[in-house]
C-alpha cells in the first residue's frame, strides 16, 4: 500500500554523500546522511532526526501506523513516518521527496551558522 504519491526525479533517493538534510522552505536540520538508508520505495528514508524538535508529528486519521510529518520549525510539510518499518526491529522509517534539501558535509558549519 503506498501513501505518497510518486512522480519521479526524486533526486535524494539514491544519494548517500555524507552531510545533512534541511527543510527546502527554512534550512532548519532535519536528517543527517548517516541515518539514511535504502530501501525498496521511491523516496529517500531515515531512522532519526538530528534534533529532537527537527520535525512535528501529527496521527494520520485514516492511516494506522502512520504519522504525518511537518519541519519542527516552519511547519513546512516534508512527509510520513511509517511506525516499526524501518531497516532494525522497532525502528521507524521517515520518508519524503522534493521539501528537502541538501548540504554537503564540507559546507554544513557555514550553512548552519546562516540560522
Amino acid at each position: 500500500m503506498s501513501f505518497c504519491s510518486f512522480f519521479g526525479g526524486e533526486v535524494f533517493q539514491n544519494h548517500f554523500e555524507p552531510g545533512i538534510y534541511v527543510c527546502a522552505k527554512c534550512g532548519y536540520e532535519l536528517f543527517s546522511s548517516r541515518s539514511k538508508y535504502a530501501h525498496s520505495s521511491p523516496w529517500p528514508a531515515f531512522t532519526d532526526t538530528i534534533h529532537t524538535d527537527s520535525v512535528a508529528k501529527c496521527q494520520e486519521h485514516n492511516r494506522p501506523g502512520a504519522l504525518k510529518v511537518s519541519c519542527g520549525r516552519c511547519g513546512n510539510r516534508l512527509g510520513h513516518e511509517f511506525l516499526n518499518d524501518g531497516p532494525k526491529q522497532g525502528q521507524s522509517r521517515f520518508i519524503f521527496s522534493s521539501t528537502l534539501k541538501f548540504i554537503p558535509k564540507d559546507k554544513e558549519t557555514s550553512a548552519s551558522q546562516g540560522h
